[in-house]
């Protein structure tokens, strides 16, 4: 491989989506002065990145939430439905749990607030890039110390205690973001064995999407101090 095919690899191509044209402006400029994104273009509402996700097949959509018509949500599980090889990082200023969880369900992979840091919004690149999940931090062990608080329903813990050791591994590996094919390699297993192993833990605590399995690994404490999921 060329160093020029290698840099090209490298870099994620992005829409942003935001209502507010300075915003828009100024993320597209940190993103491409960091030389690993290319931002392929810009919508003002749900509706037009819905459209323009589809014409222009970005890696990544960074949606706001809040926005006139469609709402980034909305937008959001439009577009991981249509397009699930698309991620998309919820960036807004709602630092609410129920707007998280919301977003989950919507198929986002990542959840920063604009008040953070831009390295936050590296950090959740970087995650979805590798098909993890992202939290910004403080919500991440808000929720984590909800659960500390409340020690969890006894019926959680009866359930995660009838994962095999090996499902357990498997469970901690994807709450820190690894996708199958890191797993198998860590583990020394097939890929197919990891999915099988996946399968086997959705069912016996009960869970049907990878919402679910989010919220649970939180309620867990299994989310690491880092945000990442």
């Amino acid at each position: 491989m060329t160093q020029d095919e290698a840099s090209s690899e490298a870099w994620v191509r992005i829409l942003i989506v935001d209502d507010h044209a300075l915003f828009r402006q100024g993320l597209r400029a940190l993103l491409e002065t960091e030389g690993m994104a290319q931002v392929v273009g810009e919508a003002t509402d749900g509706n037009e990145a819905v459209a323009k996700a589809r014409e222009l097949g970005p890696d990544v959509v960074i949606m706001d939430i809040g926005m006139p018509g469609m709402n980034g949500l909305e937008a959001s599980r439009i577009i991981t439905q249509q397009s699930p090889e698309t991620k998309v990082i919820i960036l807004t200023v709602y630092d609410s749990d129920n707007y998280f969880f919301e977003a989950l369900d919507s198929g986002a992979s990542g959840y920063v607030l604009k008040q953070a840091a831009f390295t936050d919004l590296q950090m959740a690149l970087d995650a979805v890039r590798r098909d993890g999940v992202f939290l910004y931090p403080s919500l991440a062990r808000r929720l984590v110390q909800d659960y500390v608080d409340r020690m969890g329903s006894g019926e959680e813990r009866t359930a995660y205690l009838t994962l095999s050791p090996r499902e357990g591994e498997v469970l901690e590996l994807i709450a820190d973001g690894r996708t199958s094919r890191e797993i198998a390699d860590l583990l020394t297993i097939s890929v197919n064995t990891v999915q099988t192993h996946r399968s086997h833990i959705m069912e016996k605590l009960n869970l049907h999407s990878r919402a679910e399995l989010m919220r649970y690994a939180v309620r867990m404490g299994l989310v690491r101090q880092s945000g990442r999921l």
